[in-house]
């Protein structure tokens, strides 16, 4: 990393915001869930009132008087507020408390800078990092800042301030052309498995719904998986044999959050967008969670800033296994489709539906038939064998061939236009009923 980051295991002293208006508040559970997903020892909880704000420290000056007397009673080493801080707000704060305060972005980014694993993970968690710490840099020169100048003082902290930018500037530039190469790379992957006609299917979800467990349920992998927030931030694509449709590529990517902070969704890009170039998206989504209708808001919020929210999605109502009294089904739309499917990750109950729900869905534009092709269009066989869409061969009596095929209705198209017929008359004459 291009700075140290703090390690867990110290105490601190969480401050919760509350009775703001529903779209701006916070969950206090997740905001614990989150500390300890850090490595945080929780050593007091304060529910402070919103309905007195101040631009100085956030809360009314008798609170912050009131937590620097907790800090000193419980020898907190940390504050952390469940709630976006201005830098100023940050400094303030840290003045009056002696110890360092983090706010609800800050604990994000340590919780992610803890879990990355890959190289890609570690620059994207570095880039947010670095933007976030760009406008807090002053806080480290601040008693440079308060001198006057004078024989020998003046500028020093100016001077430094400006080279540190400098330094973040170049890092935060050699980052991005770095994550600019793997979303090329990215991009290139996904044009192979289009021109081999394989479907893209992405998990994606609340933080801690589930995902990887689904996924290693699936794909029999052994992804990392807990019970904790922000388990999984490094994508991971496996290849996933399905009956009556053939193989996708299933991918498992990082959890959404309630007011996911921006910088991580725009250092995320490059793998957010294997979401947003899907064919289908699996909204995970936790049946036991009693707050599961603001979850679900949340991810389609998240969804639409990539640009993913219009894509075809099927809902997984996971954790059955929590419930009393709900069997595994697939529920399905007026049309007959399949809208959502309920199921237990952890016991297995459930995920044969979910495979019969996603071959129904992805199969619903392909072409599954057998077709007689004479001699004369020995060409066309031939692009049938090289895009892999031929099940089986057999000949008739008059030496034409009957080919079992499977391909996408829009690639058999393309191919019978190319060979200078009309789509609708050679799938008429040609297929065997």
């Amino acid at each position: 990393m291009f700075f140290e980051r703090h390690e867990g295991g110290e105490r601190a002293l969480l401050v919760h915001l509350d009775g703001q208006d529903s779209a701006a508040r916070e969950d206090p559970q997740e905001f614990q869930e989150l500390a300890i997903s850090a490595g945080a020892d929780t050593v007091a909880f304060f529910n402070v009132p919103s309905n007195r704000l101040t631009a100085k420290y956030l809360i009314g000056s008798g609170k912050v008087e009131e937590l620097r007397d907790q800090v000193k009673a419980t020898e907190a080493d940390l504050v952390i507020f469940n709630h976006v801080l201005t830098p100023s707000q940050e400094r303030n704060l840290e003045r009056v408390f002696e110890c360092r305060v983090l706010d609800r972005t800050g604990l994000i980014l340590d919780i992610f800078a803890q879990r990355a694993r890959t190289h890609e993970g570690k620059l994207q968690v570095e880039l947010a990092q670095l933007d976030h710490l760009s406008t807090r840099l002053v806080r480290g020169w601040t008693h440079l800042e308060r001198q006057k100048g004078g024989i020998g003082l003046r500028g020093p902290g100016e001077t430094q301030l400006e080279t540190d930018r400098r330094l973040l500037r170049v890092r935060i530039r050699q980052i991005k052309q770095k994550l600019e190469k793997v979303r090329s790379q990215r991009e290139q992957a996904r044009r192979g498995r289009q021109r081999a006609d394989i479907p893209s299917v992405s998990l994606v979800g609340y933080t801690n719904a589930g995902k990887s467990t689904l996924f290693n349920a699936l794909t029999e992998s052994d992804v990392y998986a807990a019970d904790q927030l922000f388990a999984t931030l490094d994508p991971t694509l496996r290849r996933l044999e399905l009956d009556d449709l053939g193989p996708i590529v299933l991918a498992d990517t990082v959890g959404f959050i309630r007011h996911l902070p921006h910088k991580l969704v725009e250092a995320f890009r490059a793998t957010l967008e294997e979401s947003s170039n899907s064919d289908l998206l699996l909204h995970v989504i936790d049946a036991h969670e009693p707050e599961r209708d603001q979850q679900i808001e949340q991810v389609m919020a998240v969804l639409g800033e990539i640009g993913a929210h219009e894509l075809p999605m099927l809902e997984v109502y996971n954790k059955l296994d929590l419930l009393e009294g709900v069997e595994p089904q697939i529920q399905r739309d007026a049309d007959g489709k399949p809208q959502r499917v309920w199921l237990s990750a952890r016991d297995g109950r459930g995920l044969p539906l979910l495979k019969q729900a996603i071959a129904e869905l992805l199969g619903d534009d392909l072409f599954v038939a057998t077709l007689q092709l004479p001699q004369d269009l020995a060409r066309l066989r031939a692009q049938f064998f090289a895009l892999g869409a031929v099940q089986s061969e057999a000949h008739a009596e008059d030496g034409s061939s009957l080919l079992a095929v499977r391909l996408p209705r829009i690639e058999l198209n393309r191919l019978v236009t190319r060979a200078g017929l009309k789509p609708s008359e050679f799938i008429e004459q040609h297929t065997l009923q």
